[in-house]
């Protein structure tokens, strides 16, 4: 099979920064929107994904008014549950609990919440259904960093060396049947 790009953008900054927000519905700035559309202009993509929370669909909704494509929603691509941790500032969290998640999210995953390889499963899942041809995904950066997991190899701490800020555009090339699937594009 020949290989596709695959474009994750991660959602613009939210209207209320700080928080940990996995579930919890909160829109982006329109600033944030903006950022995200201008990343988007000019991608020559057929397949417009966007995970079902607010503060991506909005990004993917303007993307897709600009460039005619229809936006697919695909609640796999939602960032982690945070569980009881949720729409909270990292400063409300025990410190201890919130460095134990950090360091290891798989095995210390927020009360209530989603394990980190309950995310990279389902990312992995989304991925998996893609269809090979060149698609944008609006998505968080837990997803991205699944993502990245399953198409390039990297474990858990490389991950969180990646810093992925409100609005970066992360562009893949991927071989699908491949066990790494990807190059990372320049």
């Amino acid at each position: 099979m020949k290989p596709y790009t695959l474009h994750l953008l991660r959602h613009g900054a939210p209207e209320v920064p700080g928080l940990l927000l996995g579930r919890t519905d909160t829109a982006s700035t329109a600033e944030g929107i903006a950022a995200c559309a201008a990343q988007a202009s000019g991608l020559a993509v057929e397949t417009l994904i966007s995970s079902d929370l607010t503060r991506c669909h909005a990004a993917a909704t303007a993307i897709g008014e600009a460039s005619g494509l229809p936006v697919t929603t695909d609640p796999r691509w939602r960032e982690l549950d945070f569980g009881d941790w949720d729409g909270l500032p990292g400063s409300a969290i025990d410190a201890e609990a919130l460095g134990r998640f950090w360091s290891d999210p798989d095995a210390h995953p927020p009360p209530g919440g989603e394990a980190w390889s309950a995310l990279a499963v389902r990312v992995s899942a989304a991925l998996t259904d893609l269809e090979p041809h060149p698609t944008l995904v609006v998505t968080h950066g837990g997803a991205i960093r699944a993502a990245l997991h399953r198409l390039c190899g990297f474990d858990q701490r490389q991950l969180w060396s990646f810093d992925l800020p409100y609005g970066v555009l992360v562009s893949l090339q991927v071989w699908p049947g491949a066990a790494h699937l990807v190059a990372i594009r320049p």
